[in-house]
Order: structure tokens, then C-alpha cells, then sequence
């Protein structure tokens, strides 16, 4: 048992993380009143939440492209269809089957199962990430500088998502010659940045839909850097796939900095996620083939500290 628990104890410590941002948002929840929340969830038009669901599904295709390039530039011979199957099969792993199967893993497995090289996929993966963090960097200024603006108790926080910040560039720093594939490709690596940019601006414009649905006016800029810092507190491991950690940061930052109320900020960080399960639903039509693979080999160990 005591070796179990040795073994065990990161997954352990991240079930108990979620476990404790879920009690947090349920108590939320009751002192701020379903029938709140729901009036402010009942506010956001349906066109509005379809056209969120449309903006994030751009998104999704933008990571596809930013992988498919790596992979390409790096003599995978995989065509874009193969690729998008396999980051929607991964995405949808990822919040469907987060307590057992890791979505780069699925995507590495499914790789592997095509026939494609587990070396390069797997250091494709990380540059994928790491691609994807690189984005978000450039945006988190734009949630700093209202944080940082808050004076001493601000300075707190500015210190706290400083960590965060550091804890981003020792993951780039540690995992730096991954990238030693891809040197030789500017033309790769510029696409790729492109691509992750796309998938943000959409990430982006899908939260500031939701809030103009509300009735909110948030500037598009802030609402950017305010889902930067929540994607940064998401990276610490405390929870499974972000759950709950995704939830509480983003509803504080809304309420704190973008002028919503507790209940309009607990309904956006409640829709998003529902947004980004909606649209990992095509990866369903995949998933049954993967996990058979994986259910006959002993399934391939990735190390990315990442999120979506």
C-alpha cells in the first residue's frame, strides 16, 4: 500500500486538488444562488453561444494546423485529415477520460498505431506545447498590468502569478533541445506561431462573445489577459486537466478586473468549459480504435505540463 501511495502520490495529490476546487465552486455556488447563476446564464443569446461554439471550432483547427506542420516539417508523411483526427480524439480524452488517459497520450498512441515514428511524435508533442506557451506569454501582460495595479495586496498576487511566469520559462528552459528538430525549418516554426496566434485570438473572441451576450463590455485585450493568467494557473499540477482550478481562477479574474459580478463571472467560466467540451465531441468518432491500441500495448509516458 505504502508503495502504491509513493507511486501514486502526484495523481493522488491532483484528484484531491480537484476534489477541492469542485467543493469550492459548489459552495460558490450556493452563496451566490442557482437561480442567479442561471439568469445570468439565460442572458447570453443562443446566437452568441453559437457563435462561440463556431469561433472556439476555429481555434481547434488552428491547433490542428500547428501540430500537422510540426509533424510534416519533421518527415511525418500525415495528411491534415489524420492530424485533426487525432488532436479532436486527444481533445476529447482529455475532458472525457481525464482520470485515466491523458490527451497527448492518446494523440501519441494514435500516432504510433498509424504507423508514424514514436520519437518524432512525441517530440512534436512537447514542441506543440511549448509552441502553445510561447503564445499565451505574449498576451499575459494584458492580465499583469490591472493585477500589478492593485497596489500592495496586487503585489501578492503579481508575486503569485510571477511563480507561475517562472515556472513556464523553466519547462521551455528544461526542454529547450527539443526543439533541435525544427532549427533548421524557420518556415515551420513561423507557421506554427501563426497558428497557435490563431488559435488564442479565437480562444479569445469565443470569452468575449459570451461576456458582450451577457450584456458586459470587457475590452478583447483584457479579456485575453485575463485567460492567459488563467491558462499559467491551470499549469500547476493541482488538479486533473484543470478542473475546477480553470473554473475558480477565471471567475476571480472576471469579477476582480473585468467589472462582472460573482455570478455573471461563475456563468462565463461555466459556459467556456462547456464550450470547449462541444467542440471536442467530433474526436468521440475516433477514440474506440485508440483505446484498443492502447488497451493491447502498454500505453507510451509523456511528460507535458500543459494544459489546453
Amino acid at each position: 500500500m505504502t508503495k502504491w501511495l509513493s507511486e501514486n502520490r502526484q495523481k493522488i495529490a491532483q484528484f484531491a486538488g480537484s476534489l477541492l476546487a469542485v467543493v469550492l465552486l459548489v459552495v460558490l455556488l450556493r452563496e451566490e444562488g442557482t437561480d442567479e447563476i442561471a439568469s445570468a446564464l439565460k442572458r447570453v443569446p443562443i446566437g452568441y453561444f453559437i457563435a462561440g461554439i463556431f469561433a472556439l471550432l476555429i481555434s481547434r483547427l488552428f491547433v490542428v494546423e500547428r501540430w500537422h506542420v510540426l509533424l510534416r516539417s519533421a518527415g511525418v508523411d500525415i495528411s491534415f485529415w489524420r492530424t485533426a483526427m487525432l488532436t479532436f480524439t486527444g481533445l476529447f480524452s482529455s475532458n472525457f477520460l481525464p482520470t485515466t488517459i491523458g490527451g497527448d497520450v492518446v494523440r501519441l498512441t494514435g500516432a504510433m498505431q498509424l504507423g508514424y515514428d514514436r520519437a518524432i511524435c512525441l517530440a512534436s508533442l512537447v514542441a506543440d506545447r511549448l509552441i502553445g506557451m510561447a503564445g499565451m506569454i505574449f498576451t499575459l501582460p494584458f492580465g499583469l498590468i490591472p493585477v500589478m495595479s492593485l497596489g500592495s495586496s496586487g503585489g501578492l498576487q503579481a508575486i503569485s502569478f510571477s511563480a507561475l511566469f517562472q515556472k513556464g520559462l523553466d519547462f521551455v528552459k528544461r526542454t529547450l533541445g527539443i526543439f533541435v528538430i525544427w532549427l533548421g525549418k524557420p518556415l515551420a516554426l513561423f507557421i506554427s506561431f501563426v497558428s497557435t496566434f490563431g488559435n488564442m485570438a479565437f480562444i479569445f473572441l469565443t470569452l468575449f462573445l459570451l461576456i458582450t451576450g451577457m450584456g458586459r463590455h470587457v475590452s478583447y485585450w483584457l479579456v485575453a489577459g485575463l485567460w492567459s493568467l488563467t491558462y499559467f494557473v491551470t499549469l500547476v499540477p493541482v488538479s486533473v486537466n484543470g478542473y475546477g482550478v480553470q473554473e475558480l481562477s477565471l471567475t476571480f479574474l472576471l469579477s476582480k478586473f473585468g467589472g462582472l459580478n460573482h455570478s455573471e463571472s461563475l456563468a462565463i467560466a461555466v459556459l467556456i468549459r462547456v464550450l470547449f467540451i462541444i467542440t471536442s465531441l467530433p474526436g468521440a468518432f475516433f477514440l474506440p480504435s485508440i483505446l484498443a491500441a492502447m488497451n493491447n500495448e502498454k500505453s507510451p509516458s509523456i511528460d507535458l505540463d500543459a494544459s489546453q
